[in-house]
């Protein structure tokens, strides 16, 4: 059943290092693993396990930038890092991402060094290695196959506009802050859907007429603590620090997902991979009814 309702793109994210700061665009080029660069990069331990703003939530002050060839990191107190955008250099290195084991590239001891001075904690910058094919769950992609770089587990998350409207609905009425869409880290924002009506979709169709792409929403997204992290000082609100877990958990538990309290759809692409977005065009959906 295709939906004729108008919506469209309202925002597009990317976030160059997983948990890191992110970065809005106003087009960009979907590719197999949804936005190119999109969790390139990751910050691991020395035993090589991954860091997120769960442990460490001062990551969310770590802001990208491209510039020329070069991605610039910014954070509080730090002189910025300069490193190059495009490449494939580094030793390899274990690392672990949830149930993920796989060689990443190390990006060296002037990384290392930043990063763990800022963090106060040991950290080492590791680059999603192109050799390696990271594959998201077959139970949830069924007779597609996907992969994915250092996302926890797909290519791209789809939120709409609407579901975070009616959340911020309930937390006004019982007097905690409203929050911005950058809690929950989408990738693409809908507008013109009605409250977590992307919970219902299949497919959703985007981009120009003649170029297409295709989106599956494959899983809800399970969601932890980094909602309740302010992504522009890094901390918890003192008076809500439970907020807004608290109130999603009232309302939006999943048995599909053991209980897990949802708050959007993660999604992989099916078609028209090298199709360009942008914000503001229309979009299509299909019911998975």
């Amino acid at each position: 059943m295709t939906n004729s309702s108008i919506s469209t793109i309202s925002a597009i994210f990317f976030y160059p290092i997983k948990s890191c700061g992110g970065l809005s665009l106003t087009r960009a080029e979907i590719g197999p693993l949804g936005l190119a660069l999109d969790r390139h990069w990751m910050l691991v331990d020395r035993q090589g396990q991954f860091l997120t703003q769960r442990t460490h939530p001062g990551m969310a002050c770590i802001t990208p930038a491209f510039e020329g060839d070069a991605l610039v990191l910014r954070a509080p107190g730090m002189s910025p890092l300069r490193l190059a955008a495009a490449g494939e250099d580094g030793a390899t290195l274990a690392v672990t991402v949830w149930d993920s084991r796989l060689e990443a590239l190390d990006q060296g001891e002037q990384a290392r060094t930043w990063f763990s001075d800022y963090l106060q904690a040991d950290a080492r910058l590791v680059r999603f290695n192109p050799a390696v094919k990271r594959a998201c769950s077959p139970r949830w992609t069924g007779d597609y196959r996907a992969t994915t770089q250092f996302s926890d587990g797909y290519p791209l998350l789809v939120i709409g506009q609407a579901s975070l409207d009616e959340l911020n609905t309930r937390l006004a009425a019982k007097g905690a802050p409203v929050l911005p869409m950058d809690r929950f880290r989408p990738n693409l924002v809908i507008a013109g859907l009605e409250a977590y009506e992307e919970d219902f979709i299949d497919t959703l169709r985007l981009g120009s007429a003649d170029r297409p792409v295709q989106l599956k929403l494959v899983k809800p997204c399970a969601r932890c603590p980094i909602p309740g992290i302010d992504q522009r000082i890094g901390q918890r609100d003192p008076q809500w620090p439970d907020e807004p877990l608290d109130t999603l958990s009232t309302y939006r538990a999943n048995a599909r997902v053991g209980g897990g309290i949802t708050f959007g759809q993660n999604a992989i692409v099916i078609a028209g991979e090298g199709g360009q977005i942008e914000v503001g065009q229309p979009c299509e959906w299909e019911f998975n009814f």
